[in-house]
C-alpha cells in the first residue's frame, strides 16, 4: 500500500499499516467469532427459545471462550505471523486454539454452578468458531488469489499437459501471479485416474490424443509439457500434436524431483531442439567427483572450446584447488574468462596459451605449474575438413595427445582423462582414426605406468561450435534450403551440460587404461530435426539431399566390433577397453606405409595390432 507521510506528502513505498496490523485484526476476527458462538450455540442448544437462559452466563463465557481463544493462539504462534493468513498450516493451528478453549470453558463450566448455561454449550461454540474462522480465512484466501489472477488483453491461453505435482505447481503459479503472460484453460493427463479432476479449479479434460479438439473447444493457443522429467520422446510426440494443431509448445526446464517446489511461471519457455533431443540429466556421485576434484590443481586443455569451456564451468563448482585453462584460441580463453569472472582482461595466470604441438612449451608448463588432474578436450574435430587435411589430424589429435601424456607423466599427474568421439569406433575416417590412435595411446601409457588415465567417448553434442543446430538455423534464416546428407543418416545427440557432466563422472570411476562410452540414448534422423525446425519456422522451406560426403556414415555407433558394454558403476557409463599402442609404433606405420593418402596411413596406424571382426586389421 502507498500512503500519506506525515507531512502530507505521498508515499510511493509501499507500507507497512497492513502487515503491522494483521495480527489485531486477526484477534478482533477470532474474538468477534467466539462472542457470537457461544451465544449462538445456546440458542440452538435451547431450540431458538430465550426464556430458561441466563443471558448473565451467557455473556460471560463468551468472553471466556475469545479470551481462551486469544491466550490459545498467542502460545501456537497464531498471532505472530508464524504463518501465512489462510494458509493450510494456519488452519492447523486454528483448531488446535479452538479445541483448546472450548476444552476451558467446558472444564469452567464443570466447576462452577451456571445451572443456565447447559455443558454442551462450551463443544458446540468450540465447533461453531472453528468452522467460523476457517470459513472467514478461506473466504480472505479466495479474495487474495482472485485478485493476483493475471489479467490483459494479451495473455496466452495455455493448455497443461501434465497433472503431477509439477503441473498443479506450475499451475498455481499462473494462477496467482498477476504478472503472468499465461492463462492456464484446461489439463491433459494421460493417468487414467486423472479424468475429470480439478485442479485449482482447471479440469483435466483429456490424454494427449485430445490436445487437438481440447484445445480448439477452449481457444488456446499454446500446449504447455508440465513435466520437469520428461524424456525426449514425450517431449518430441507433444510437440508434433502441438505442432498439428497449431499451437505454440512450451515446456519446463529440467528440475530434479527434491526442487519441484521452485518451478515458476517464469521457468515457462518456447521448446528447443535441444529439448526434442536430450534426456534428463543423468545423476552424478557428487561426493566422489568432490574427492579427486576438490581442492586439487585441475588442468584443461581446449579450454576455449565448446566442451572444455563447459568442463571449467562445472568444475568450477568443486572448488579446485587451481584450475588451469590452457588453449591455443586467445578468443575462445576471453570468452572463458567472461563467463567465469565477468572480465576478460586476460591477465591472470590460470589462463595460459600454448598449442599441443609445443612439446617443450607444454613440458614446461606442466613442470611448473604440476596439475593433479588433467581434462584433455583439445582436438580437430571437423570431419569433412580433415579429410582434406589427415596430416593436421595427425598432428594435433595425435601428436598432440602425446605430447600432453608425456607432460602429464613427467608431472606425476594423478588422473587424465580424453575426451574421444563416437567416430573412433570402427573409424573409417581420418577424424576417426586420429581419435583412435589418440585412444590407445591413452590406454598404453595407463598400462605402462598404472596412472588412472582414461578416454571418454561421446556422439554429437548440441550446442558445439560448428554443430548442426546452429548451422539448420543459419540457412533457415536465409530462407533455405536445409542440406541433409541422406534422408536416412541418423546420429547421436546430448547436451553439452550432459556430455561434460558425464565425463567428470567418468573421471571418478574409470580404471587404468578404460574407455568409458556415454549413453546417448536412441539415434536420431537428421531429417526428422530438419524437418521440425522448418516446421517452428513456419516458413516453406525445403530439405536438400546431398549425399554422405568422404569418410561419414550413415549410422554411428557407440562401441565398435569386439567392445563389450559393461556398466559396473553408472547406468548410464559403459566401460570398455582398447588394445594400447605405443607411438613409436603408431609412428613407424604411419611414417613406413606410405599409401596412396595420408587417410591409408592414419588408418593403418589405427589398426596397428587390433583385431576387429576376429582378424587382425594391419
Amino acid at each position: 500500500m502507498a500512503g500519506l507521510t506525515v507531512d502530507g506528502v505521498w508515499d510511493s513505498r509501499p507500507c507497512q499499516w497492513g502487515r503491522d496490523r494483521l495480527p489485531l485484526v486477526q484477534r478482533g476476527v477470532d474474538v468477534s467469532v467466539w462472542l457470537l458462538a457461544v451465544p449462538v450455540s445456546a440458542f440452538l442448544r435451547y431450540d431458538g427459545h430465550f426464556a430458561p437462559m441466563q443471558h448473565s452466563w451467557v455473556a460471560l463465557f463468551a468472553v471466556l471462550g475469545a479470551t481462551a481463544q486469544l491466550l490459545a493462539g498467542q502460545v501456537l504462534g497464531l498471532y505472530r505471523r508464524r504463518w501465512r493468513y489462510g494458509s493450510f498450516d494456519e488452519l492447523m493451528a486454528v483448531a488446535v486454539s479452538s479445541v483448546a478453549a472450548s476444552f476451558l470453558l467446558y472444564a469452567v463450566r464443570a466447576l462452577l454452578p451456571a445451572d443456565g448455561l447447559p455443558r454442551t454449550v462450551p463443544i458446540l461454540a468450540g465447533i461453531l468458531a472453528l468452522v467460523g474462522m476457517c470459513l472467514i480465512r478461506y473466504l480472505w484466501r479466495v479474495l487474495s488469489e482472485t485478485s493476483n489472477r493475471p489479467r490483459g488483453d494479451d495473455l496466452v491461453s495455455v493448455v497443461v499437459f501434465g497433472a503431477g505435482e509439477g503441473g498443479a505447481r506450475i499451475l498455481s503459479s499462473m494462477l496467482h501471479n498477476r504478472h503472468s503472460r499465461y492463462k492456464p484453460v484446461a489439463l491433459l493427463d494421460d493417468d487414467p485416474l486423472k479424468q475429470r479432476l480439478r485442479i485449482n479449479g482447471i479440469r483435466v479434460q483429456g490424454t494427449r490424443r485430445q490436445l487437438a479438439d481440447v484445445a480448439a473447444r477452449n481457444n488456446a493457443a499454446a500446449v504447455l509439457i508440465a513435466i520437469p522429467s520428461a524424456d525426449a520422446p514425450l517431449v518430441r510426440e507433444l510437440t508434433e500434436l502441438g505442432l498439428g494443431a497449431g499451437l505454440q509448445v512450451l515446456v519446463l526446464p529440467v528440475i530434479e524431483a527434491a526442487r519441484i517446489d521452485t518451478v515458476t511461471a517464469s521457468d515457462i519457455r518456447p521448446v528447443t531442439e535441444a529439448d526434442l533431443l536430450s534426456r534428463h540429466p543423468a545423476e552424478i556421485d557428487i561426493e566422489a567427483i568432490s574427492e579427486y576434484v576438490t581442492n586439487k590443481r585441475v588442468l584443461v586443455t581446449g579450454a576455449g572450446g565448446s566442451i572444455g569451456s563447459e568442463l571449467c564451468r562445472q568444475l568450477d563448482r568443486f572448488q579446485p584447488a587451481e584450475l588451469i585453462m590452457l588453449d591455443r584460441d586467445e578468443s575462445g580463453l576471453q570468452n572463458l574468462q567472461l563467463s567465469l569472472e565477468g572480465h576478460g582482461l586476460l591477465n591472470t595466470p590460470n589462463l595460459v596459451l600454448c598449442d599441443l604441438r609445443d612439446r617443450s612449451r607444454l613440458l614446461t608448463i606442466f613442470g611448473e605449474r604440476r596439475p593433479d588432474v588433467v581434462f584433455h578436450a583439445a582436438a580437430l574435430k571437423h570431419l569433412s575438413l580433415l579429410e582434406s587435411y589427415p596430416d593436421e589430424a595427425w598432428k594435433t589429435n595425435v601428436v598432440g595427445t602425446q605430447n600432453v601424456l608425456d607432460a602429464a607423466l613427467a608431472a606425476r599427474v594423478e588422473r587424465l582423462v580424453n575426451i574421444s568421439t563416437d567416430k573412433a569406433a570402427d573409424p573409417i575416417c581420418a577424424l576417426g582414426f586420429s581419435k583412435r590412435i589418440a585412444e590407445r595411446l591413452t590406454a598404453s601409457a595407463a598400462m605402462s605406468n598404472g596412472r588412472q588415465f582414461v578416454s571418454v567417448r561421446f556422439g554429437n553434442v548440441l550446442g558445439s561450435r560448428g554443430s548442426m543446430l546452429p548451422t539448420f538455423a543459419a540457412q533457415i534464416a536465409q530462407g533455405g534450403p536445409v542440406t541433409v546428407t541422406h534422408p536416412d543418416v541418423t546420429r547421436y545427440f546430448m547436451t553439452v551440460e550432459e556430455a561434460v557432466r558425464l565425463t567428470i563422472e567418468a573421471g571418478a570411476i574409470g580404471r587404468p587404461g578404460e574407455v568409458l562410452v556415454l549413453d546417448m540414448g536412441e539415434p536420431v534422423r537428421i531429417a526428422d530435426i530438419a524437418r521440425r525446425l522448418i516446421e517452428q519456422s513456419g516458413q516453406p522451406i525445403r530439405i536438400a539431399h546431398t549425399s554422405l560426403r568422404p569418410g561419414e556414415k550413415l549410422h554411428e555407433v557407440l562401441l565398435g566390433s569386439g567392445e563389450f558394454d559393461d556398466r559396473p558403476f553408472h547406468p548410464l557409463v559403459s566401460q570398455t577397453t582398447v588394445p594400447p599402442l605405443s607411438f613409436d609404433e603408431a609412428f613407424e606405420v604411419y611414417r613406413s606405409h606410405r599409401g596412396p593418402t595420408t587417410v591409408e596411413c592414419l588408418r593403418r596406424a589405427a589398426m596397428t595390432f587390433e583385431y576387429a571382426r576376429g582378424r587382425l586389421a594391419s
